[in-house]
């Protein structure tokens, strides 16, 4: 027997496992507050099916061969594509929007250098049937109280346009230039833009910051006015986060490539890298729908979701009626199994004139 494991891949001991299974239940509690109800669809699925839903290439897919049916099948990178699934079959009767919340583990093929974890716990709700600014603007404060509510702070909000350059070039360049165009604006390569002829567009790799003057660079960008409603739908959805931080890097796409007129990360104190991230996209026949992920691990791994709690050691002997009596008034009882036994991380012991506190 070995300890061994494949890369990217972890074992969560106490006490750190329940501190994951605390975070999930207060995550998807505040959800649930909201009007969202859980669904939870397979770890593994039919290669093809996952690879038809949004976000999910096969590239991404961890892949074998079923000895039942001798199909490909593949364990899920991500959820989301899947309770897209859900609601345009299964669900596809029940009345709009629809609120659905979820979480589950994932696996992706290898991890990268920011995150080298190949499974992660995946949360998140997405709300089928919309995509407008109040879809958004509920979707987004939903997942701030959610992480709030784990006493995470500094939360953050890096807005985007996943399709701003279709938006706007759509009308006079070829899609060969746009694609060129989209990638040039990945790398913020200003002097090769400048050198293939698109330095009209360098004033987009400048429109990004805090939003109060990212926002009003957009819109002087935006003469014909293309933007205008997006734009102001960003303020909107920025203005009902009330007080949390919120920047704009309009041309960020990286993650982002099947969100629509709307995506976001989001970032917070203590936690390496995103904390989560969402936005409006398109499931099934085109149908509308705005969501977000959020990644427990890391909240783990940040120190949150600690419990603490009473554990009684119950001497050799101790019956099972006060054994029990003791489980109702909230103490987790560790019993002994024979004289000899002891408890190093019981908090109280148990004798006959009552519970005491150890020393």
């Amino acid at each position: 027997m070995t300890a061994l494991l494949p890369e990217g891949l972890r074992d969560r001991l106490p006490p750190h496992a329940e501190a994951n299974a605390s975070l999930v239940a207060t995550l998807l509690g505040v959800i649930a507050g909201h009007g969202y109800d859980r669904v939870q669809p397979p770890l593994v699925e039919f290669e093809e099916s996952l690879a038809a839903t949004v976000g999910t290439t096969k590239r991404e897919l961890l892949r074998f061969v079923d000895p039942v049916t001798q199909r490909t099948l593949a364990l899920r990178s991500d959820i989301t594509g899947q309770v897209g699934r859900i609601a345009a079959t299964r669900l596809a009767h029940v009345p709009r929007p629809l609120r659905l919340s979820y979480a589950g583990p994932v696996l992706r093929v290898k991890g990268d250098q920011l995150t080298p974890e190949r499974e992660r716990l995946q949360l998140g709700a997405e709300l089928i049937g919309s995509d407008s600014v109040a879809a958004a603007s509920e979707v987004l404060g939903v997942a701030v109280e959610a992480l709030a509510a784990t006493g995470l702070t500094g939360i953050s909000i890096d807005l985007t346009l996943p399709d701003i350059v279709e938006t706007l070039a759509s009308h006079v360049l070829p899609q060969a230039r746009i694609d060129r165009l989209k990638a040039l604006l990945d790398m913020k390569d200003a002097g090769a833009m400048t050198a293939e002829g698109f330095a009209s567009w360098l004033p987009l790799t400048a429109a990004t910051g805090p939003l109060a003057t990212a926002l009003p660079a957009l819109r002087a960008f935006d003469h014909a006015g293309l933007l205008a409603s997006r734009l102001d739908g960003i303020e909107q959805v920025a203005a009902a986060l009330g007080d949390v931080r919120v920047t704009l890097d309009p041309t960020e796409r990286h993650g982002f490539e099947y969100q629509s007129w709307i995506g976001f990360s989001i970032f917070a104190d203590a936690i390496r890298g995103e904390v989560g991230r969402g936005g409006s996209y398109r499931v099934g026949d085109g149908e509308a729908a705005v969501g977000f992920s959020l990644y427990v691990d890391g909240l783990v791994d940040a120190g949150l979701g600690a419990t603490t709690r009473r554990r009684v050691w119950l001497p050799l002997g101790t019956p099972v009626e006060t054994a029990a009596a003791l489980r109702a008034d909230g103490y987790a009882t560790v019993a002994a199994l024979a004289a000899s036994d002891a408890c190093e991380d019981c908090t109280h012991r148990w004798t006959p004139a009552g519970v005491v506190e150890e020393a």
